[in-house]
């Protein structure tokens, strides 16, 4: 498994980052691997919505159906899920002098043959780590409120 975690500050309350950051589809303005990411579920985003996402890494595609299993005022889970990977996103978002303290904690566990190449992905899922950190914080800025 992968595991990978960044806690930053950004300049908005719990209340923007949480309503914000409880719709996946945002991922396509803050996540740099993702691609597209659409609502396949109908009505308002609640726990059970889920999205179909398609991300590049190293230059390969792969899509991931994605539902949202958590949804409370300080925490969101999102997990997703193909036939070579199983990736939960944990967002914890806490009150701070800056606005709100962010902590993403993302796991990536491999199944079958795709495991073989999990020891040479760390790196290339740590580098993502960074680059996603510096582009929510980015767009969180740049919310309303």
């Amino acid at each position: 498994m992968i595991t990978v975690e960044r806690t930053f500050d950004v300049a908005r309350t719990p209340e923007v980052v949480v309503g914000y950051l409880k719709d996946f589809a945002h991922a396509e303005e803050w996540d740099p691997g993702t691609k597209s990411c659409v609502q396949v579920t109908p009505g308002p985003v609640a726990v059970g919505t889920r999205w179909r996402n398609v991300s590049e890494l190293r230059g390969r595609e792969t899509e991931l159906s994605y539902q949202l299993t958590r949804l409370e005022h300080d925490r969101l889970t999102f997990v997703g899920f193909n036939k070579t990977a199983r990736s939960t996103d944990d967002i914890t978002v806490r009150p701070s002098a800056a606005g709100s303290t962010v902590t993403y904690h993302a796991e990536i566990l491999f199944h079958g043959l795709a495991k073989i190449a999990q020891p040479l992905l760390s790196r290339e899922f740590e580098r993502l780590g960074d680059l996603t950190r510096d582009q929510l914080t980015r767009t969180i800025a740049g919310l309303p409120g």
